[in-house]
């Protein structure tokens, strides 16, 4: 072999290899637009039902912890019937669900939506006039009612029997209401809790003689406290539904959620998440 064809050679692989580099390169930057497009298309689904979110590719989400089991921390994550309810939502807008602990009277007021500190609220929230005046409302995703739960041996079996005593509520709740409105028939002071939690154990530690709230959460801590009992339910015919701003984009998130939950009740998912946190299937 010549050094004129050694040379000829060199310089062929030479521009062989500066193409192959060059397909690389533009290969790479294909790949990145591509990448980009695929995350554009995450903003497109809730662009194409006329949603702007607070937070880009995430669903913001306000309540008030904890509210076993609609809503409560597990660890670092927050879990809870409402919360697997919204993550259908969320996934079908192909965003993330993320939860921010809020003053309740936030969400109900919709201050909190009209600060942008979220697009929706979730608190197994009580759908009243008061309230749609307010804030945008989904449909109605459950029925609920109030309950007086009382220590297991108290003796107590009605409000008429806790004259003279004092029953603790859940501030700026319809179990609040219930209780304010009946004080003066039945005799009894009302004690303001901030969250449930705290309500609760009022109760068990004697500074309180009853709790009232809603059905859902107190029979979940009776389950987790024998000496504890709900003696009676009070038929406040009371239905739940999902927060979002009054106008802008919180009419749209309602009715999207609205279809979600329409299609998660005929595919049998909705059936599936109440028996998760429920333990039985919701009634007919």
């Amino acid at each position: 072999m010549n050094i004129v064809s050694t040379l000829r050679k060199s310089r062929a692989r030479t521009v062989v290899a500066a193409a192959a580099v060059l397909a690389l390169s533009l290969s790479a930057c294909g790949s990145d637009e591509s990448g980009s497009g695929s995350s554009g298309g995450t903003e497109d689904k809730a662009a194409a039902a006329g949603i702007t979110l607070v937070k880009s590719g995430k669903l913001m989400v306000c309540t008030h912890l904890p509210y076993k089991p609609f809503q409560y921390k597990d660890g670092a994550d927050v879990v809870g019937f409402d919360v697997d309810l919204l993550d259908l939502l969320a996934k079908d807008l192909g965003l993330e669900q993320e939860v921010v602990n809020i003053e309740w009277a936030q969400v109900t007021s919709g201050a909190a939506f009209k600060a942008k500190k979220c697009d929706m609220g979730m608190g197994a929230m009580t759908i009243t006039p008061e309230r749609q005046a307010a804030i945008s409302i989904t449909d109605p995703y459950m029925d609920a009612t109030q309950v007086l739960m009382v220590k297991k041996d108290s003796g107590i079996k009605s409000l008429a029997d806790l004259r003279g005593k004092k029953i603790g509520a859940q501030a700026d709740t319809t179990g609040k209401k219930y209780a304010d409105d009946n004080a003066k028939a039945n005799g009894y002071t009302v004690i303001p809790f901030n969250d449930l939690a705290i309500q609760t154990n009022n109760v068990k530690s004697g500074r309180v003689d009853a709790a009232i709230n809603d059905n859902g959460v107190l029979y979940d801590f009776v389950k987790a406290n024998p000496d504890m009992a709900i003696v009676t339910e009070f038929n406040t015919g009371e239905q739940y539904g999902f927060a979002a701003l009054k106008d802008g984009s919180g009419p749209k998130l309602v009715e999207k959620f609205n279809e979600v939950l329409a299609k998660a009740e005929s595919d049998g998912q909705y059936n599936e998440i109440y028996k998760k946190w429920f333990g039985v299937e919701p009634k007919k």
